[in-house]
This record gives structure tokens, C-alpha cells and sequence, in this order.
């Protein structure tokens, strides 16, 4: 007698994941933008716009005046990014910024033209920056003591070369081509792009080239890294060069735009202050190992929107310092919460 074939059981039906309501994907998105390591210092930029923006009439109508306070700055900041991920400072370049564009004058009086003059005090500027790199990892010296160091011997030096005079800067005059002088500064943008191209270029450079991978592993473990080939000497003299190009450039580019080189030292140590600190508010860490030039361009940018915000508002200056140590606090602060966020994610 045949027997008749089992059924074969009947599949359940797939069940469907549970709708997700608008809140919940919006916490998602908002885990996501927290995971970011600029998210610190994107808080406190929108906080202060929408601060700024409601208590200072005609805040965002002039915004043009913003970009003098802070594109120079965060070409500074973009540079020094690069010597703190690898857990060092570099005091110097204050003193860069001030010292080079008195080396472009020297050079185009001794008739050498524009563009080259400026290339070779920037050359020289990179040369300075490698005798700060070597001090620090050949020779021993703490970085904070050779850069300390290279910042009195520069700011004197520019004294001399000037007499403590106030020059025009060449180039700027009414009887020469404005193209040089719109291109390296004087244009109302010009600043502006050269800080946006210049941080886009370091960026890649930090996160996907092989010099950014071994920056990020010197600063995190320098024996380490030693052991697994990299030249973590060669490593640092490079990038106190490039941190002192990049200051040198900021600084060719305020002559430019100001017209006039000014033998400061007092002004260019405080712009060390705000590139520092614009450092340090964007994410990067001064024990090494992470960086960002993008949230050293925001940290810049707040500082700027500080700067211009209080003077729009008639704030006596002496305010501006202390609103800067609250916003270097509270920006640190959102950063190790972002942080602890990062690492829950598994994002590092």
C-alpha cells in the first residue's frame, strides 16, 4: 500500500522589522553626527552664531568683515595640527609669521622679483621650522624648549632687520600690479580660498597618505611605530618644516593684505595663542595621536565669530580672553562626551 508523501511544512510568514518612527531615526542621525570628531567644536559655533545672530543686529549682514579674524589664523592652526598629533607644540610660529614677510622684503630689495621672493622666505621659513624639528628629535630638547627658543631669536632678529620701523610691504603699492597683491592676500576671498585649499590639502594628507599615518602613529606611540619601521625622527623634523610654512605663508599673506609690515612681537605671540587654542577647541589632542586640520579651521572660525562678534556688540577687548578660556573649557569638555560616543560606536 502506497503511502502518500508528507507535506512539507508550511513556511511562516517573514515578519517585517518594526516601523522606526521619525524620532528614532533622527537620534540616529544625531549618534552619527556626534561620532564626528568636529562635532564638539560645531556645537559651539552654532551656538554662538545663533547667540550672535539674535543679541547683534546686522551680524550676518556683515559678514565679510569676519574672514580678516580668522583665515589667517586657521592656516596657522592647519599646520601646528600636524606637530601636535605628534604630542609636541611648536611656540615658533607666532615669530614665522611675523619673521617672514621681513625675509620677502629683504629679498625683493635686493632685486629679486615678487613670486620668487616669496618662495624663498618660505623656503627659509621651512629651514627654520626643520632646525626646530631637529633640536627635538635628534638633539633631545623638549619641543615647548627649542620652539620657545626660536620664538625669542626670531621676534629679535625681526627687530633688527627692521629697526623697529613699520614697512610697506612690496608689492602692495598703488604703482605696481594689483594681481600679485589680490592673489597673495589683498583680494577680499583671497584669504579665504588659500585657508580652504590649504586645509583640504592637509586633510587628505593627515587622514589617507602614508605621512599622515605615520604621524598619527608617532604621536600615539613612538617607540612603537619605531619598531614597525617608521622613521619617527625623520617624521617629526618634517612636520615642524611644514608647521613653519604654513605660518610663514599666514604671514606673507596679513602683509599683503594690511599693506604694511609691522615689527609686533607682542601681536604675533598672541595670533600663537589663537592658533593654539583653535588647535586644541577643533579636537586635536596635545598628548598625540588624533588630529583633524578641518576641526582646526572650525576651531579658527569660532574664534573669528568671537572676535567679530564682541566688537560688533562693543564689548571692551579684555572680554574676548576670558570668553576664550569658558570656550577652550566647555569645547574640550563636549569632546571627551564625544569622545566616549566615538568609542561606543566603535568608531575609535
Amino acid at each position: 500500500m502506497a503511502v502518500a508523501p508528507e507535506k512539507a511544512p508550511e513556511k511562516a510568514p517573514a515578519q517585517r522589522p518594526p516601523a522606526r518612527g521619525a524620532g528614532t531615526v533622527a537620534l540616529d542621525w544625531a549618534k552619527k553626527g556626534l561620532a564626528l570628531r568636529e562635532s564638539s567644536i560645531i556645537v559651539v559655533i552654532v551656538a554662538s552664531l545663533v547667540y550672535f545672530g539674535a543679541t547683534t543686529p546686522g551680524f550676518f549682514s556683515g559678514w565679510k568683515n569676519l574672514l580678516p579674524y580668522f583665515c589667517f589664523l586657521a592656516i596657522m592652526a592647519a599646520g601646528e595640527v600636524f606637530v601636535m598629533t605628534l604630542g609636541e607644540i611648536d611656540l615658533s610660529i607666532g615669530a614665522l609669521w611675523l619673521f617672514t614677510p621681513f625675509m620677502y622684503w629683504k629679498l625683493t630689495s635686493a632685486g629679486i622679483p615678487l613670486l620668487p621672493s616669496v618662495i624663498l622666505a618660505l623656503m627659509i621659513a621651512s629651514l627654520l621650522g626643520g632646525v626646530n624639528g631637529f633640536f627635538t628629535a635628534y638633539v633631545g630638547i623638549p619641543s615647548f624648549v627649542a620652539t620657545l627658543a626660536m620664538l625669542f631669536f626670531l621676534d629679535g632678529l625681526a627687530l633688527i632687520l627692521s629697526h623697529s620701523q613699520q614697512i610697506t610691504t612690496p608689492g602692495t603699492s598703488v604703482t605696481q600690479t594689483s594681481t600679485f597683491a589680490s592673489v597673495f592676500g589683498a583680494g577680499t576671498y583671497s584669504e579665504l580660498i588659500w585657508a580652504l585649499v590649504i586645509m583640504g590639502i592637509l586633510q587628505v594628507v593627515l587622514t589617507f597618505t602614508r605621512w599622515g599615518i605615520y604621524t598619527v602613529a608617532t604621536g600615539g606611540n613612538r617607540l612603537g611605530a619605531s619598531e614597525a619601521g617608521v622613521k619617527t625622527r625623520l617624521v617629526v623634523v618634517r612636520n615642524f618644516m611644514l608647521c613653519a610654512t604654513t605660518a610663514g605663508i599666514a604671514g606673507i599673506l596679513e602683509a599683503v593684505r594690511t599693506s604694511s609690515i609691522t615689527p609686533d612681537p607682542s601681536g604675533s605671540n598672541q595670533f600663537l595663542l589663537y592658533a593654539v587654542a583653535a588647535v586644541i577647541i577643533g579636537g586635536t589632542l596635545m598628548t598625540g595621536g588624533e588630529g583633524t586640520v578641518v576641526g582646526a579651521f572650525l576651531g579658527a572660525l569660532f574664534i573669528g565669530i568671537l572676535q567679530d562678534g564682541l566688537t560688533l556688540k562693543s564689548v571692551n577687548a579684555n572680554y574676548l580672553y576670558l570668553w576664550l578660556g569658558i570656550a577652550v573649557i566647555i569645547a574640550m569638555t563636549l569632546y571627551v562626551l564625544v569622545r566616549r560616543i566615538r568609542r561606543g560606536s566603535g568608531r575609535g
